[in-house]
């Protein structure tokens, strides 16, 4: 007897993430699958975020593609919120401030913590939702009060789980080395380089200064680069507080008119700090450089500096551009030190771009607060030549840093930027291909070379920053890894980040490593601790970057759409700068991008054309920008 065939069961369970809308209805995101379509009495109290279970409803009870109805939440997405409080007499209501997120958090009045009507909170969930309920929870912080100046983007660094300040007990290791002095003990075995003629160069607003730079011709007509770095592993003892809140923030991020620093003030803009006239403890990276401008020797050494000057990228800009008569007399006894570091750091990026290192040069904008923190002005800031000179210098202290303790074998940090995927080269072969840019080679094996080749040959064109920025997109993210792979922007087989302490936790750990290479302590016993430590630096540092950076666009989006709304109906040029189905974006010349909707297109548009358009709307809630196409009839 020949057996029945059992038909094939369809699955009827998926798992995914959960992303909500404003009206309550939402899409389970799956890392390999459809999107399935939730509606808002089938959330079963998932929130924005969630990672949960959905049965699939049968395609014939679906009017969606594929529908489904939440069975389970995996994982919880938020352990907190941060919104405004809404109060009703002996209640309350937390209403997030992420429009992703449209869930309210209910508050019983024992749980106010003082916070009034209009007041930015953050909520701790001590009740999630279900189906019948809403979430419930408590406030345990007032960010800022209702209408206090700079709570948009207190809000926004909440968000993301960041702190302005630190925890008193970092505070008070802080403030203790705060006190130390530099004596003879601390002199022990570090080059003394006090009486040599080293000094910064910075914005004109940096307080904490992390890197010098000094410079002389030899007699056989090379050049020696000195970079000296602030030595804060002296100070930020390895398993502290300190150290520990360093990790967990990974990076300092900077917020047009506020910084949330990895390190508190009292040590980043004090001891820490390469102060002009105070001596301060370094580890240095001299190098002999050649006419070529290739490393032939080096050394990588404990110092101490004594900064003789504490110098502006636009003075040092003015003089090596311009000659600058005042500015080359109130410098005059370095002067001969800055005009040889011009001619260094021209060789420097001259090799640098034959080897391939991709430079794309995107305008970046400067955005002037008043003090209510309104945007007043928003400007390109150019790239000069001091920044470029100071630019030159870390890359290749930090390449010749990471060369030399690859070959050493020992744990490591290193800074690691991967090959192109084949599938987006070959999608960028077919967006140059419609600009009628050749693009020279094999999408599987890119070299840094020909795609440098395709920026050069962009300068002066009208779609220069919009096919530099498609380039770029293509590109995958640089991250922190222990395995020497190699950096595709920069054409460096080696690379690491040695060049700033204070701000960059894997500058610090490695900073320790070599110290303890150094002063022979690189034991069988540490170089096992270092593997693990490295490790998670690399994954830490990786994450809380990833972070910073998304915090500040937020923050910059924020501050454009509030300039945009005293603008509303005025008319600016600009260029198409994104192509989507639900419309085109377009930027203006000082960086501001909104978005015309597709219904208000009346053709098709490339990327790179230059339009008129008028701003009809901006909300900084949503940090979004609406414009409209003028057409040409109206135009004429």
């Amino acid at each position: 007897m020949s057996k029945k065939k059992r038909k094939t069961r369809i699955p009827t369970l998926a798992v995914g993430t959960i992303e909500k809308h404003a009206k309550g209805f939402g899409f389970v995101r799956q890392d390999d699958g459809e999107d399935i379509f939730v509606g808002p009495k089938n959330m079963m109290g998932a929130m924005n975020g969630d990672t949960v279970e959905v049965e699939l409803v049968p395609p014939h009870l679906s009017l969606k593609s594929k529908e489904g109805v939440v069975v389970k939440v995996l994982e919880r997405n938020y352990r907190e919120i941060v919104g405004t409080f809404q109060k009703n007499g002996k209640f309350g209501f937390v209403v997030p401030d992420d429009k992703k997120n449209p869930d309210d958090i209910f508050i019983k009045r024992d749980f106010f913590k003082n916070a009034q009507n209009g007041d930015k909170v953050v909520a701790k969930i001590s009740k999630y939702p279900d189906k019948y309920t809403s979430a419930e929870g408590r406030i345990t912080e007032v960010i800022a009060k209702a209408g206090q100046v700079g709570s948009d983007i207190s809000v926004l660094i909440r968000q993301r789980g960041l702190f302005e300040t630190f925890p008193s007990r970092v505070n008070a290791e802080a403030k203790f080395i705060s006190r130390f002095t530099i004596d003879e003990e601390d002199l022990k075995d570090r080059l003394d380089l006090r009486k040599q003629k080293i000094f910064t160069i910075d914005g004109a607003t940096a307080k904490d200064l992390d890197d010098a730079v000094s410079i002389e011709r030899l007699e056989n007509g090379n050049y020696l680069l000195g970079v000296h770095i602030a030595d804060v592993s002296n100070y930020v003892a390895e398993g502290g507080h300190l150290d520990h809140e360093a990790l967990k923030r990974g990076t300092s991020v900077y917020l047009i008119n506020r910084v949330i620093p990895m390190l508190p003030k009292v040590l980043s803009n004090g001891i820490c700090s390469l102060n002009p006239e105070e001596d301060r403890l370094t580890l240095s990276c001299i190098m002999e450089i050649d006419s070529s401008g290739d490393v032939i020797n080096h050394t990588i050494e404990k110092s101490v500096i004594r900064s003789c000057a504490r110098l502006v990228y636009d003075d040092v800009s003015d003089i090596l551009e311009n000659d600058d008569a005042e500015l080359s007399a109130t410098y005059d006894f370095i002067l001969e030190e800055i005009k040889l570091m011009g001619e260094l750091a021209a060789i420097l990026r001259k090799k640098r771009k034959q080897q391939g290192s991709l430079d794309f040069d995107l305008d970046e904008a400067e955005i002037e607060v008043d003090e209510q923190e309104v945007p007043v002005r928003i400007e390109v800031v150019p790239r000069r030549t001091a920044n470029k000179l100071i630019e030159e210098f870390m890359l290749i202290a930090n390449e010749t840093v990471a060369e030399h303790f690859y070959w050493m074998e020992i744990p490591f940090v290193y800074r690691v930027h991967e090959k192109p995927d084949v599938e987006k080269m070959t999608q960028l072969r077919n967006y140059l291909h419609d600009f009628g840019i050749p693009f020279r080679g094999n999408p599987d094996n890119v070299h840094p070379k020909m795609l440098s080749t395709i920026i050069d040959g962009l300068a002066g064109e009208p779609y220069e920053a919009i096919v530099n920025r498609v380039i770029l997109r293509t590109m995958k993210k640089a991250y922190y890894g222990t395995s020497c792979d190699g950096h595709f922007g920069l054409a460096f087989k080696y690379y690491c980040h040695f060049t700033s302490p204070i701000r960059r936790y894997p500058d610090l750990i490695i900073h320790r490593m070599i110290k303890a290479v150094i002063e022979g302590k690189m034991t069988e016993d540490k170089v096992a601790k270092y593997r693990l430590d490295t490790e998670l630096a690399a994954a830490q540092s990786s994450e809380t970057e990833r972070q910073a950076q998304e915090l500040e666009r937020d923050v910059e989006k924020l501050k454009k759409a509030q300039y945009m709304v005293k603008r509303i109906g005025e008319e600016f040029e600009g260029i198409v700068s994104g192509v989507t189905d639900f419309g085109v974006y377009v930027e203006l010349p000082n960086t501001i991008e909104g978005l015309v909707f597709a219904r208000n297109l009346t053709r098709p548009y490339q990327l790179g054309e230059k339009v008129r358009v008028e701003v009809l709307d901006a909300r900084p809630e949503d940090r979004q920008i609406d414009f409209m196409i003028i057409d040409e009839e109206r135009q004429c």
